[in-house]
């Protein structure tokens, strides 16, 4: 499958995520980062009469992903929000509280090939990396960060959301450069990042603009304050018993997902269904290497 229109994302954890859940007949779920609908999508096929509130802030999500639950017996409702807002979203929300919810954190396939806002290295596309898909004017963008911020938060979010040893001398190409003209493109920063890093760097295992990207995206979205937010009010609205569910992929939000649910067991408020995280195993590495670095951790609400 694949062209505009139609979701190609391949869902990671798949079926250690919905196995983890638990879910029974007439359960209600919260799917919280929608992307390709295949958490939901699996949901319906194997739960009977089952309720979900499918959250999404790219408002295209839904769209692209709807052929998906066309034959499948389902009572989905879409949202188009982020899921660190949805103690705003009471009306949609059931007052005896969610018996699952997922918390896929990873950038689906659609938007790093098909959404043309700059999430992919390897495209040139406008410098954009917002989940939104039409931002609004105060919106914040890749644009923005890359032109507009002091060299010295370049270099602090490329080290400490990239995890980019290079980081001082990425931030201050950058700066060298638009001191020129503004750099508006994808290919611009690309060719910019591989400039400033010694050669045996671009022949490394992973893209040098990898960890650059990652860490304006984060930043752009601020991903990581969003995610404390969503698992707070996320535990809110679980029911007792129920089961929150949640991917990472990478260091700084699995440890982010880690303490949370550390503290929720010394409160003696939850319990960890898996004490260490569920990786992929070798024929879903196999079918789809993005799986490498996902890990998925799952507590139950006392």
């Amino acid at each position: 499958m694949s062209g505009e229109g139609v979701s190609v994302h391949k869902t990671v954890l798949l079926n250690e995520t919905i196995d983890g859940l638990n879910l029974r007949g007439g359960a209600v779920v919260l799917d919280g980062t929608f992307g390709g609908g295949g958490h939901s999508a699996e949901i319906c096929r194997r739960t009977s009469k089952v309720k979900i509130i499918a959250v999404d802030q790219d408002a295209g999500a839904f769209e692209k992903a709807k052929s998906k639950f066309e034959n499948l017996a389902c009572d989905l409702t879409f949202v188009n929000a982020n899921f660190r807002n949805i103690d705003h979203l009471e009306a949609k929300l059931p007052r005896q509280g969610f018996d699952g919810i997922i918390l896929d954190l990873g950038l689906s396939s659609d938007q790093l090939e098909n959404s043309g806002r700059g999430f992919s290295f390897l495209k040139d596309e406008p410098l954009l990396m917002t989940m939104k898909e039409h931002p609004a004017p105060e919106d914040l963008t890749a644009l923005e960060v890359v032109n507009r911020w002091e060299e010295k938060n370049l270099a602090d979010i490329i080290y400490g959301y990239g995890e980019e040893k290079y980081a001082r001398r990425i931030a201050r190409a950058i700066v060298e450069a638009r001191d020129k003209s503004e750099i508006k493109t994808t290919r611009e920063l690309v060719e910019i990042i591989k400039s400033s890093v010694p050669i045996g760097y671009l022949r490394g295992k992973i893209h040098p603009a990898t960890r650059t990207f990652q860490a304006i995206r984060i930043a752009v979205n601020d991903e990581l304050g969003a995610l404390k937010e969503g698992l707070e009010k996320s535990f809110k609205v679980l029911k007792k018993g129920g089961r929150l569910g949640v991917i990472s992929f990478h260091s700084l939000e699995d440890r982010i997902v880690k303490n949370f649910y550390r503290d929720k067991k010394q409160a003696k408020t939850a319990i960890l269904i898996n004490k260490k995280p569920i990786i992929a195993g070798l024929e879903e590495l196999k079918a789809n290497p993005r799986a490498r670095s996902a890990k998925l951790r799952i507590l139950s609400r006392l």
